[in-house]
């Protein structure tokens, strides 16, 4: 195996120099730093990582840790998002990405004990129940941590702006005439409560009473529950003219529940849903939705753990707040 000892024999240099040449320091002269990396990549150097983590005391390795209601895993689009605009950010600085799990291999472990296993720098968290025990150990640990979608008081959120998302989404419904709104929400989380409070806030100052029964709790990323709650509100007698649903992949449930009643979207009934993932602009109709910035949240998630991972000790608490837009569609119809 070549070592930066044979480089710098080849080059006629101090190992010290090789060293600052590969790291693009800036007491090199430029040209050294060419031939030095020149002769690297002849020789097939390549700097090895744990000398780079005893030296600079770091692994430049992130953790990831994404657990949802449904076990989706990366099947999961909107999440799927996120994460590859974070990865692209992260591997832009130099860093690799570890998922953190409570299995590996025959071992169980704390999400805590993995990410001290795996030697990350730093964690990005992104999951459903941040209630979670294991979490929490994770949110009180040492470790630097950025979350997404969910705000604890000592550490930096990245969040989608859910309450001014939902009031874009309900403001939209009614400029198309839509009075009887129903909606079928997620389950228990900081999005969920912001989304339904945001819901009645929003029609509240619009002026409309929202029926109890006009507003069902189901899952996210679950069409078929969504189905279900979907049949639930089309056999009411005074049925709403829209439905919004959880999120788009959700949304299939509810408009296939829709299609078998014999209904036509959005001629007998409109449908809303929210994400704007890919999915929900290539269904038929293509799908009225709240788009969130995906790529905004995973970059800028990034750029805040990483910024805590090389600088602790100008880190400040945060909280970054990324709007998104209602994509039209054709799912909701213009009511006179």
């Amino acid at each position: 195996m070549v070592s930066i000892k044979d480089v710098s024999k080849m080059c006629g240099v101090s190992v010290a120099t090789v060293s600052k040449a590969l790291n693009d320091h800036s007491d090199i002269a430029e040209a050294t730093k060419a031939n030095i990396r020149k002769v690297a990549k002849e020789l097939g150097y390549f700097p090895n990582s744990s000398a780079r983590a005893l030296k600079t005391n770091r692994t430049f390795n992130i953790g990831v840790l994404f657990v949802d209601e449904a076990q989706s895993g990366l099947t999961h689009e909107y999440f799927a998002n996120v994460l590859d605009s974070f990865k692209v950010e992260a591997e832009a600085y130099g860093y690799d990405i570890t998922f953190i799990s409570k299995h590996t291999g025959h071992k169980n472990m704390s999400y805590y004990e993995h990410s001290k296993y795996r030697g990350v720098d730093g964690v990005v968290i992104a999951c459903i129940d941040f209630s979670d025990p294991g979490v929490l150990e994770l949110i009180n640990g040492e470790l630097p941590v950025v979350t997404i979608d969910h705000v604890f008081d000592n550490r930096t959120a990245i969040l989608s702006d859910n309450a001014n998302g939902m009031k874009s989404l309900i403001t939209y419904l009614y400029e198309m005439g839509h009075r009887k709104i129903a909606y079928i929400h997620g389950a228990d989380s900081s999005v969920t409560r912001n989304r339904v409070g945001s819901f009645y806030k929003t029609l509240g100052e619009l002026g409309i009473e929202v029926p109890d029964e006009y507003v069902k709790e189901g899952i996210y990323h679950d069409p078929d529950t969504t189905a279900k709650l979907t049949r639930e509100l089309l056999q009411m007698e005074d049925r709403p003219t829209c439905i919004i649903v959880p999120d788009d992949f959700s949304s299939i449930g509810g408009m296939n529940e829709i299609n078998e009643q014999g209904l036509r979207i959005p001629e007998d009934i409109s449908i809303a849903g929210y994400d704007g993932i890919l999915l929900s602009q290539v269904l038929s109709p293509k799908l009225t939705t709240l788009q969130q910035d995906t790529k905004a949240l995973g970059r800028i998630a990034a750029e805040k753990l990483i910024a805590l991972i090389e600088n602790p000790k100008a880190s400040i608490i945060e909280r970054v707040v990324i709007e998104g837009k209602v994509l039209q569609g054709k799912s909701v119809s213009k009511l006179n």
